[in-house]
């Protein structure tokens, strides 16, 4: 057949193409390709079927662990190891993204990642160690553990608690009372043991509450004579309490206390070693009597503890003790209304534990939030050792506790020895310590007490650097530490987070509600009352 040239060759070829298709059904593949033949490629097992080499098990990839120094040649595949997903989710690991769960309830409770349900926050003001709190506070509350902040000092859990549909109680000069002498609902409580039979339970209610209420007395003449009783007044305190027990009818109060101490009782004699003189007993109280009618008509410390208590709290909701209204200067109130505030919450908590056991109510877990930890134990004598007692038994109370101060030398700067020692201890007991934007000159003490790396250390000191000023919009920018935490259990390696907030959260950690205000007159009709207390300041009563 003789050879086409070109041309003859290229119109043979475009009378091919012109020529109808030949009617077909296109395959499934072609329909899915647009009419091409599709690529057949293996599956994840290989070429599935007899004798075309798929695979029953697919063998897993090595893994193998080691530090940067070892691993920072491997290639490929070297990432860092997950964050723990077990809790309150804070926000985002800085370097590999991940989402970060934490908080002392969970890690102790579900996890198992710590052996003591607390957490101990350090770093800087305005870098957020609150919101953190707070974040933690909320979502626990979703989880069923209770937030109870005992003393709110700026306040800052106030709108949160509000939020949560929990109890605030406003305590201050004026601006009501905390009878330190009310047993709260151990009466009742010892009741309903009785009724269901446990004698032993309701025995250890009662005494619970007479000892909180001895301390509480001791406390507040500690504060106010800057020394504790002596031995020979705390046992007529205890004795009178007793006696007051006995012959009251409804809730005493400290007028009540004086009283009985007054009239010298035959019991309350015996343990003050009067040997039967009345004159001698009255030098023995003097010094006791004097005392308590400064704390019942207005001394140093008000009226606040010699009134019946305005607001109980309750035992199953959130409950915040606002006493934002006591002036930091006024350190001896803050001492006192701090203990008593103190010793209701864990009196309640006890009482919830009893009927728990007995199986009369639901148990219930709390988070105890104590904040601005610095003030409280520079308030007084005695507040480190009530502070230690509660880092000690928290676990056996059934309570997280979350403790927030600024910087190890704020726990440091105490009077004695002793005393800086216990407040060091509560940092090295604490389950977690989570670190925020901290000076270098911490890094000495806070290693003395958390393991931290050269590059954990330079991580945090870089975070306390102010914002950059923007000289475009005129203020100062965010700071670069702003939000941002290192989470510590022991010497393991340090998780870095971004606490990132959801929109409805903003409104309650605005902790500059008065710089927003400046602007507001007095006469507009859409000024906001200052930290809600002139609306309410008592909630929770029914």
């Amino acid at each position: 057949m003789p050879a086409l040239d070109p041309g003859q060759n290229r119109a043979a070829k475009a009378q091919r193409r012109e020529l109808p298709k030949p009617a077909g059904k296109k395959r499934p593949e072609q329909e899915r390709t647009g009419g091409r033949p599709a690529v057949r490629r293996p599956g994840p097992r290989g070429w599935l079927g007899r004798s075309r080499g798929e695979a029953s098990v697919i063998q897993p990839a090595d893994e193998w662990r080691g530090t940067t120094v070892q691993v920072c040649g491997l290639h490929p595949f070297s990432v860092g190891t997950g964050t723990p997903m077990i809790g309150v989710p804070l926000g985002l690991q800085l370097f590999t993204g991940a989402t970060v769960c934490a908080d002392p309830i969970s890690w102790f409770q579900d996890a198992g990642l710590i052996s003591n349900p607390s957490v101990f926050v350090l770093g800087l003001p305005g870098l957020g160690k609150s919101t953190l709190i707070r974040r933690m506070a909320a979502g626990g509350a979703g989880m069923g553990n209770l937030p109870l902040i005992l003393g709110d000092l700026k306040p800052d859990y106030v709108d949160m608690i509000r939020a949560l549909g929990g109890q605030v109680i406003t305590l201050g000069r004026g601006r009501g009372h905390l009878n330190i002498l009310d047993p709260g609902e151990a009466t009742a409580a010892a009741e309903r043991l009785r009724l269901a039979g446990k004698e032993k339970e309701r025995q250890h209610v009662l005494a619970d509450a007479h000892g909180r209420r001895h301390t509480m007395v001791a406390a507040l003449l500690t504060i106010l004579r800057k020394e504790p009783p002596t031995d020979r007044e705390e046992s007529i305190i205890d004795r009178a309490l007793t006696v007051l027990d006995e012959r009251s009818e409804g809730v005493p109060v400290l007028g009540d206390l004086l009283r009985i101490i007054q009239e010298a009782p035959d019991e309350v004699r015996a343990v003050a070693l009067d040997r039967g003189d009345d004159t001698r007993y009255k030098q023995i109280t003097e010094n006791l009597e004097a005392s308590l009618i400064s704390l019942t008509s207005g001394g140093r410390l008000g009226e606040t503890f010699a009134h019946p208590t305005d607001v109980p709290m309750m035992r199953d909701r959130p409950v915040v003790y606002d006493v934002s209204s006591i002036d930091d200067s006024d350190t001896d109130m803050q001492a006192a209304i701090l203990l008593a505030c103190w010793s209701a919450g864990f009196g309640m908590v006890n009482i919830n534990n009893a009927l728990a056991d007995a199986g009369l109510e639901p148990r219930r877990h709390y988070l105890v939030v104590l904040d601005e930890l610095w003030r409280a134990l520079r308030a007084g004598r005695g507040m480190v050792d009530r502070v230690d007692a509660l880092t000690r038994l928290n676990r056996q109370r059934g309570v997280g506790l979350a403790m927030i101060s600024h910087t190890m030398s704020d726990l440091l700067a105490l009077p004695t020895e002793s005393e800086r020692m216990k407040a060091r201890g509560f940092v090295e007991r604490s389950g977690m310590v989570i670190a925020g934007g901290l000076p270098a000159a911490e890094m000495p003490m806070l290693t003395s007490a958390v393991p931290l790396s050269r590059a954990e250390q330079d991580l945090l000191t870089s975070w306390q650097d102010p914002g950059a000023w923007d000289t475009g919009a005129g203020h100062e920018a965010e700071p670069p530490g702003r939000g941002k935490f290192l989470i510590k259990v022991g010497g393991h390696p340090g998780i870095p987070v971004k606490v990132e907030l959801i929109e409805s959260e903003r409104p309650i950690n605005d902790t500059n509600k008065l710089w927003h205000q400046a602007d507001a007159s007095p006469d507009s009709d859409t000024v906001t009352p200052l930290n809600g207390l002139d609306d309410v300041d008592v909630e929770g009563a029914a």
